[in-house]
């Protein structure tokens, strides 16, 4: 207003001041408009330098970091499993930031201006998951534009991955017990078998806890809170009975494993040192684990079957192997007992040693070589 007052007094026609006014808020608001447009292109590049250097910056530490772990002294070097859990966290790190960095865009640009975030592609669900369908249909059936039916053209289909945590239940086992008037007995069912007689864990409870020890290295401690998270009090000692019972349980499933492996004409052999704890020193000691394999490229199942022992001495593979004859596949260490498991009589030791050397200079000491069994 005070512009078209000034106008109105330098100019006499009111037409033309009038036109003059309309003429320069006109430029005003397309110089304002303008000016707004630049702001919001100068933030959004702003927004996307900062994501940049944030992401230029990750990288970097990441280099920095697998350098030192390429190239570090050996003091500073780290074993595999080690490696494995920084990069985990290095993974989960990144992802963070990168969504934080989308979530102040999506803040900060308008959704029209926002650029489409690029996904990288993933391998489909496994097919044999339950499928669990929720179907979402409009709220109505007919076209908000027109008011007519509306006729189903397709279906966007978008599948998550879910997991139902473990979940404790009870069973209860009911058996009624049924009188003769007559002969004055009792009957009844008899008590379903259980794998430890008496005890108040089922099969499955069972299976839990030894797949979480031995399979997901879970110590016995870790499977006691968990329990107790939903209000079920497992001790330690309670577990820990539960696991020696059910080795001794599935012995005979281990020596029927044992006795189907020794069947195979081809067997694979090595033993892995393990830390095992030394009751009354407070220290650990070496042992042992034997591994037994069959040929991956016979028919039938594949079987592998682990013995414990103290020792790498070769009086373990003889014990374990005893009358079995065939083919041993084991590595060229200098200190292997292959050679001396093989040997079944006291001609066969010449032989046996031509034939480690043969496969030593054909094929490299560090390759696995092949120990037949003198028949």
């Amino acid at each position: 207003m005070e512009l078209h007052t000034e106008l109105e007094r330098l100019i006499a026609d009111p037409a033309i001041a009038a036109s003059v006014t309309q003429r320069i808020e006109k430029l005003l608001a397309q110089a304002r408009e303008a000016t707004e447009r630049q702001t919001r292109e100068v933030e959004r590049k702003a927004t996307e330098l900062h994501a940049a250097q944030t992401k230029i910056q990750a990288l970097t530490l990441e280099l920095a970091h697998l350098r030192r772990m390429r190239f570090g002294v050996k003091s500073e070097a780290l074993d595999a499993e080690t490696r494995d859990l920084f990069q985990e966290t290095l993974a989960s790190d990144v992802a963070a930031a990168e969504a934080e960095l989308a979530r102040r865009q999506a803040e900060e640009t308008p959704a029209a201006a926002r650029p489409k975030r690029e996904r990288a592609g993933r391998q489909p669900l496994p097919e044999h998951l339950t499928r669990i369908e929720h179907r979402h249909e409009p709220e109505s059936c007919t076209c908000g534009q027109c008011g007519k039916d509306l006729v189903l053209i397709g279906e966007d289909i978008n599948e998550q991955l879910d997991v139902e945590p473990a979940k404790f239940f009870v069973h209860r086992h009911i058996r009624p017990q049924y009188a003769c008037r007559a002969c004055e007995t009792v009957t009844a069912a008899p008590i379903p078998s259980a794998v430890i007689d008496g005890g108040m864990a089922a099969t499955g409870l069972l299976t839990w806890v030894i797949i979480g020890k031995y399979l997901d290295h879970l110590p016995l401690y870790r499977l006691e809170r968990m329990a107790a998270r939903d209000g079920v009090t497992l001790a330690r000692s309670t577990l820990a009975e539960w696991v020696g019972r059910i080795g001794v349980t599935l012995q005979p499933l281990a020596d029927r494993l044992t006795a189907h492996l020794l069947k195979r004409p081809i067997l694979h052999a090595d033993e892995t040192p393990v830390q095992q704890l030394d009751p009354g020193t407070g220290k650990t000691k070496r042992a042992y684990l034997w591994a037994y394999m069959s040929n991956v490229l016979e028919t039938g199942p594949p079987i592998v079957v682990f013995d414990y022992q103290t020792s790498r001495s070769g009086a373990h593979a003889r014990n374990f192997l005893a009358d079995w004859q065939g083919a041993l596949m084991v590595d060229d260490f200098g200190g292997n007992v292959a050679a001396e498991v093989m040997l079944r009589s006291e001609g066969s030791d010449r032989h046996l040693e031509d034939q480690r050397r043969q496969a030593a200079h054909n094929f490299g000491r560090n390759i696995t070589a092949a120990m037949f069994c003198a028949t």
